[in-house]
């Protein structure tokens, strides 16, 4: 049997990464973990004040439910709801418009978006949403690298929300 060239690579890499952290396939442990949105509960306690306009909001993978280092959420957005221009000091945030649509809140002012639209924020970048529709908004997005709202460092802008 032979082994081609990328066997003999992925081999010596698995090899180098177990005699540098003792770490091998086996001991990387951690289960795998399944949930489905209709049996996970909304975030209470989301305060206006603090951008959370009108928002339903579910943690599906977080610190909490799956010992995860990020979280993925389920966001709906009713009419005229909205998540206000905040940032997170501790983590990026990806989101992806699913359905309805809206403006994406920038540093910089509003910008349309609707389905399909993807968009990252790197840590410390101001960002948010508005449903500016007649229809529901929902997103799914990400934390990388915060497995807890606490561990994200979420931040208002200076000031906070002008009502």
């Amino acid at each position: 049997m032979t082994t081609g060239k990328g066997e003999k690579i992925g081999s010596a890499l698995a090899k180098a990464v177990k005699a540098a952290t003792g770490i091998t396939a086996a001991t990387f442990g951690g289960k795998m973990f399944r949930t489905n949105i209709r049996d996970v509960p909304k975030v209470e306690g989301l305060k206006r004040d603090d951008g959370w306009i009108d928002m339903q909001v579910q943690f599906l993978i977080d610190k909490r439910s799956a010992g995860a280092g990020h979280v993925v959420g389920w966001t709906v957005l009713k009419p005229g709801a909205s998540h206000e221009q905040h940032l997170h000091r501790n983590c990026d945030e990806f989101f992806i418009v699913l359905k309805g649509h809206g403006h994406i809140i920038t540093d910089k002012g509003l910008e349309p978006s609707g389905e399909g639209d993807v968009v990252y924020s790197p840590r410390g970048v101001w960002h948010g949403f508005n449903n500016t529709s007649n229809e529901e908004v929902v997103l799914v997005w990400g934390w990388m690298g915060a497995g807890s709202i606490e561990d994200s460092g979420y931040e208002n802008p200076p000031g906070g929300h002008k009502p």
